[in-house]
């Protein structure tokens, strides 16, 4: 379904509907009583297996080095450069997982005794993602005898040529998926090339750098903590790009908050979290996500990602503390920007009003606005996604004319193949595209926006399995009413890390309404009363309010309510708090 609506031509096709609640299923596993039954069901729920599974998180447990493919060669070719005395030239990506590969990449180098070497990151704007054309012709100018691309390069097939015919090396690193063809590059290290054995292919981009770097390291004869002591980047731009947290990231992640947690973190991200006003010792996957991640995501949206990089590199902690502030300063821009842009989608949303009877709801959604960001179009896409339990497309115009779009995807649709097999079966409609299966990138122009979201909304709905698209929430199940406490919430807390594809725990359950109040027009606050045996607990649902048909609870009536359990700390008063991502009256909760 598209629709034109004028006078901004937004093209559109969503929905919003009434949400089943779905229990995870729990296998039975045998845990042998080291693990208390709440966490054992939690554990068993996410596929553990083992008690050694989450409770040792020792580097020794990675993933071996020498089974990603071409790493060693990747890290030969890079020791070569090095014995020439030759200049590496690390081409970044504009966003967290670019900026923290670059930063790793140059620090690490450095720390491995190698100090000529820089680096460039493409403008958004201006150049697009990856080793373009145009990025091509400024890394020529700066004569490195070796180029290495960290979380892209996988599909730049013309500038690679363009550099190796201008007698330059490549190394590609990178974690997106390829295409039918790969570039002509020296050596490609990438766990998603077809045929890899690697048994983690959710590394994000700087999780392929750090495995290159610790090979390097071995290479040389160096100790691989020279490498290891970057974990706390490795951490934030793996949560950040919210890569599925298998095994093997959640060892790199909880290394990494260790480390961070300690205090013995880079500068730039002592100082993201200071401007954030999220303490050290605390610091969670939650954070790097939504605190420190965005406040260096904005750079590479808005402005310019070397503000960033530049952060994450500073020794000096009054000169990364300068260059957070800037940061952050760039990032309130930002949220005004996307929350703007926000307003208008979900206003469309809204007056579609495809939740009506009778109106058959399409099974994905394409909004462009000439007038749009395309900093923010990704951001964008994943809240409309979420409210509308589609894939999302959002585009905006870019500086070479055409259109940049970003993609959200739902489980169950691979975002990534579903643009290839549009892209196949309309050649000349997509300019070009990548990415993974819950999130990609596309180029197109704008007068083939229309043609593209119709094709797009049928092939998501020709790969949709029955209950796909129904926006189904996955819980625990119920919290016995003792575990509404501090001393849970510590323990839940403390049994990650969890994030995508290794969900934080999240209950639901039936509780009577004692109080509600709106905050700040978008927040939904209440008091809620359990069973006869527990007292009132404080519950919140941030931006419920703005959500398209969101219903909002009288005092004492029933709903039922899908939450996390979370703890306020407000001035050294801790007391449980729900975190509340879903609530609707009993009358109408269809549990499955």
């Amino acid at each position: 379904m598209v629709a034109i609506l004028a006078p901004r031509q937004a093209v559109v096709g969503a929905t919003g509907m009434s949400r089943p609640i779905r229990r995870r299923p729990v296998p039975e596993v045998d845990f042998q009583g080291e693990i208390d039954p709440l966490l054992a069901r939690i554990y068993a729920a996410r596929g553990v297996k083992s008690v050694t599974e989450v409770q040792d998180y020792g580097l020794q447990h990675l993933a071996r080095i020498s089974t990603l493919e071409s790493v060693e060669a990747g890290a030969a070719l890079m020791a070569r450069h090095m014995s020439e005395h030759g200049h590496m030239l690390v081409v970044g990506d504009y966003d967290a997982d670019g900026a923290t590969a670059t930063a790793l990449v140059v620090r690490g180098l450095r720390a491995l005794g190698y100090a000529s070497v820089s680096y460039i990151v493409p403008d958004r704007a201006k150049f697009g993602y990856g080793l373009t054309a145009g990025i091509a012709a400024l890394a020529i100018e700066r004569k490195p005898t070796l180029i290495i691309t960290v979380d892209n390069g996988v599909s730049s097939l013309e500038g690679i040529d363009l550099v190796r015919a201008a007698g330059i090396d490549v190394l590609v690193t990178d974690h997106h998926l390829p295409a039918a063809a790969l570039p002509n590059a020296n050596v490609i290290v990438n766990p998603n090339l077809a045929g890899s054995g690697f048994s983690s292919r959710a590394l994000a981009g700087v999780g392929v750098a750090f495995y290159v770097l610790t090979a390097l390291a071995r290479h040389l004869g160096q100790s691989t903590g020279l490498i290891a002591q970057y974990l706390d980047l490795v951490a934030l731009g793996t949560v950040a790009d919210v890569v599925p947290l298998d095994r093997n990231n959640r060892i790199l992640v909880e290394q990494g908050l260790r480390r961070i947690r300690e205090g013995r973190c880079v500068a730039g991200i002592q100082a993201l979290a200071a401007v954030a006003g999220r303490p050290l010792v605390n610091a969670t996957p939650s954070d790097m996500g939504f605190t420190i991640g965005p406040r260096l995501n904005a750079a590479g949206r808005l402005e310019d990602m070397r503000i960033g990089i530049e952060c994450l590199l500073a020794d000096d902690l009054a000169e990364a503390q300068r260059l957070a502030e800037e940061l952050d300063a760039i990032n309130r821009k930002r949220r005004q920007i996307e929350g703007k842009t926000q307003d208008e989608a979900m206003g469309i949303v809204q007056r579609l009003q495809l939740a009506s009877p009778g109106v058959k709801a399409p099974a994905a959604l394409t909004l462009y606005d000439a007038e749009w960001h395309q900093g923010v179009v990704g951001l964008v896409a994943g809240r409309v996604k979420d409210v509308i339990y589609r894939p999302v497309v959002v585009f905006a115009p870019a500086e070479d004319g055409l259109l940049r779009g970003s993609a959200r995807s739902v489980a169950g649709i691979h975002v990534r193949d579903a643009l290839e097999a549009v892209a196949t079966a309309n050649p000349g409609l997509i300019e070009r595209f990548g990415g993974h299966a819950m999130a990609a990138g596309l180029s197109l122009r704008p007068e083939q926006v229309k043609p593209f979201a119709v094709a797009f909304e049928a092939e998501v709905a020709r790969r949709a399995e029955p209950g796909i698209l129904d926006g189904a929430i996955m819980t625990d199940g119920e919290l016995d009413p003792d575990d509404l406490s501090v001393a849970t919430a510590d323990r839940l807390r403390a049994a990650g890390p969890f994030g995508s594809g290794f969900p934080e725990p999240q209950f639901d359950g039936e509780f009577r309404v004692r109080d509600v109040k709106i905050l700040k027009e978008r927040h939904l606050k209440m008091t809620l009363a359990g069973g006869p045996r527990t007292a009132p607990i404080e519950a919140i649902s941030f931006g419920w309010i703005a959500k398209p048909g969101a219903f909002t609870p009288e005092r004492d009536s029933t709903v039922r309510v899908v939450y996390r359990l979370d703890v306020n700390d407000w001035q050294g008063l801790r007391r449980p708090q729900l975190v509340i991502d879903h609530v609707e009256p009993i009358e109408t909760t269809r549990m499955l």
